[in-house]
């Protein structure tokens, strides 16, 4: 079954969120806040349009990209002033899964060919607001994008005979009864516009809407009814919370039916309060949801595990996990290798906060990034000589040399493990 999306766009003009291509009256000054706040309305995915006029403001659309796709949980796809193949790395590279060429631009044309073997077809979509565009490049179209992204109204009947591509429309349509229309059509995988992007637009009660026309749209579903799951005296379900990015245990909580549903209605992790005697959803004061990756039950069917995507910290406390307190063993002696590399990545961030004589650490910082950039390189090339010695030792040194080197250019830049991993993962 094909689940449809519901995608509020965000246009980004001087360094702000404006409320359509030709209406610059600026929606909201805070463009990342603005995208967290779609998110935690329900947003499955978003849209992210360009509209700069010069090479200034479109490093700021590019940064406000990156800063985005850090702080929301679901996918972003982005174009606009894409005018070379730098531009769509540019997009890809801060985070988005997809970068969208206007194919009505003759320059989109000319590039699609090469961004679509250099990136990967799964990376390009298109954007098309006429007929003429998609008539004349159907054998482009199906060779070097993935998705099709149709602006404003246009036949969908017509589109489907023309092409078998999957694709999301945009449209400036209010018309419930339009958008279901619209969601229903065949190859449609997602609606997007005016009316998903209200500020006040409640994307929850939409897809309730839409399932009671029949419209599948995207949301987790159980393969087992709570009624099988074996709960405590109390009637309740326990529930470990782990992260999906690093495999550490967050947190522990419990849920009834009704908590339950609401997390797989709303993929916010929403529980049961024992001392309050109510449903609670995780980050509903502090700001710090969690967001469902995954839920699994144990063999006795009496034990869940949720892994999630966690904002900002898991404990009350302002710890990462509530699990912060050692009581037997030693933490240290744990060899998960993102633990080791985010450790030595804290030990480095703090000698440059705060700076300890004799440091080499401190020597590189204070020397500088050319310096920093000079024994990276000198690192790489010693990493090369030891590859050509059958040792593996001598690797295992110099590769140990080469990412220390390498880290403390992460700290320089302000790039983190995690930037590293999602990015790892998006390819």
């Amino acid at each position: 079954m094909s689940y449809k999306r519901l995608m509020p766009c965000i246009f980004i003009s001087e360094g702000k969120a404006v409320k359509w291509f030709d209406n610059l009256e600026v929606l909201s000054e805070d463009v990342i806040g603005l995208a967290k706040q779609y998110c935690e309305k329900g947003a499955d995915e978003l849209i992210v349009f360009d509209l700069s006029k010069s090479d200034e403001e479109h490093d700021e659309a590019i940064d406000l990209m990156r800063r985005m796709t850090r702080e929301i949980h679901v996918p972003m796809i982005a174009g606009g002033n894409i005018e070379r193949v730098e531009d769509v790395k540019k997009i890809l590279y801060s985070g988005a899964k997809k970068a969208f060429l206007n194919i009505s631009k003759p320059s989109a044309v000319g590039m699609i060919e090469e961004v679509s073997k250099r990136f990967g077809k799964e990376k390009i979509a298109v954007s098309l607001n006429d007929f003429d565009g998609l008539f004349k490049n159907q054998h482009l179209l199906k060779e070097y994008c993935s998705e099709l992204l149709f602006l404003h109204r246009l036949d969908l009947d017509s589109v489907v005979n023309i092409t078998n591509m999957p694709y999301m429309v945009l449209t400036d349509t209010m018309e419930e009864e339009e958008l279901f229309k619209i969601l229903k059509a065949d190859g449609v995988e997602g609606l997007s516009g005016r009316y998903v992007s209200q500020l006040d637009f409640n994307l929850t009660a939409f897809k309730e809407k839409c399932a009671q026309e029949e419209i599948a749209m995207a949301q987790f579903e159980s393969s087992m009814d709570f009624s099988e799951f074996k709960l405590g005296s109390d009637g309740l379900l326990p529930v470990i919370v782990q992260s999906h990015k690093t495999g550490e245990v967050l947190m522990m909580a419990y849920m009834n039916e009704e908590a339950f549903k609401a997390t797989l209605k709303t993929g916010k992790m929403t529980y049961f309060s024992r001392s309050r005697q109510r449903l609670w959803v995780k980050g509903e004061t502090s700001g710090h949801f969690q967001y469902v990756k995954s839920l699994s039950i144990d063999c006795d069917n009496d034990t869940l595990l949720a892994k999630v995507d966690q904002v900002g910290a898991a404990c009350h406390t302002g710890n990462p996990s509530c699990f912060f307190r050692t009581v037997a063993g030693n933490t240290n002696s744990e060899k998960n290798p993102l633990q080791v590399f985010e450790t030595v990545y804290e030990t480095i961030q703090d000698r440059k906060k705060n700076p300890k004589e004799g440091s080499y650490t401190n020597y590189l910082f204070d020397k500088g990034i050319d310096k920093i950039l000079k024994k990276v390189g000198e690192e790489a090339t010693e990493l090369i000589i030891a590859a050509k010695n059958p040792n593996p030792e001598e690797i295992k040194y110099e590769m140990s040399d080469f990412l220390f080197h390498a880290m403390v250019l992460m700290v320089e830049r302000q790039v983190t493990w995690e930037d590293i991993i999602k990015e790892l993962a998006d390819r």
